[in-house]
C-alpha cells in the first residue's frame, strides 16, 4: 500500500499558512505507507515553493527525498498513453501532465486513494480501476 502525493497536498503540508496546512501535514506524517511523488509533480511543487514559500522549503522537501523520505515514481511509457488518453478526454477540463501523471500512477499501483486538495480535477477524472478514488485529506 501507498500513498501518492498530489502537488496541492504537498504544497498545503509545506506552507503553515494555508488554509488547509494542518490535515496535509497531519495526512503525510501519520501515514504509514509509502510515500509516493509521481516525478512530474517536482517540477510543480518547485515552481509553488518559489513563488508561494522560499527556495529554502523547497530545498528542504528535495532533501526529504534524497533521505528517502519519499519515493519518486517515474512515468512509464504506458503511463505516457495515459497521460495523452485523459488530456484528450478531459480537455475540457484543461487537464495537465502533471495531474494526468499522478493519476496514471495510482492506477498503475492501483490505489483507490489520492492525497490532494484538487477536487476539480480528481472528482472529474474516472480512474480505471475504482468507481472513484478516496480525495484525502477529508476536509469541507
Amino acid at each position: 500500500m501507498a500513498l501518492v502525493l498530489d502537488t496541492s497536498a504537498l504544497l498545503g503540508a509545506l506552507d503553515a499558512a494555508d488554509p488547509d496546512h494542518e490535515p496535509c501535514a497531519r495526512l503525510i506524517a501519520d501515514s504509514r505507507e509509502d510515500l509516493i511523488v509521481p516525478a512530474l509533480v517536482l517540477g510543480e511543487l518547485d515552481y509553488w515553493c518559489h513563488e508561494r514559500l522560499t527556495p529554502d522549503v523547497w530545498l528542504a522537501f528535495l532533501e526529504d527525498v534524497l533521505d528517502g523520505a519519499y519515493d519518486v515514481a517515474s512515468p512509464t511509457h504506458d503511463d505516457l498513453e495515459r497521460c495523452h488518453a485523459l488530456q484528450s478526454a478531459y480537455a475540457d477540463l484543461k487537464v495537465g501532465v502533471v495531474d494526468a501523471s499522478v493519476l496514471a500512477v495510482v492506477e498503475r499501483l492501483g490505489e483507490p486513494k489520492l492525497a490532494t486538495l484538487d477536487h476539480r480535477h480528481f472528482g472529474a477524472m474516472r480512474p480505471r480501476h475504482v468507481d472513484a478514488l478516496d480525495l484525502l485529506p477529508h476536509v469541507s
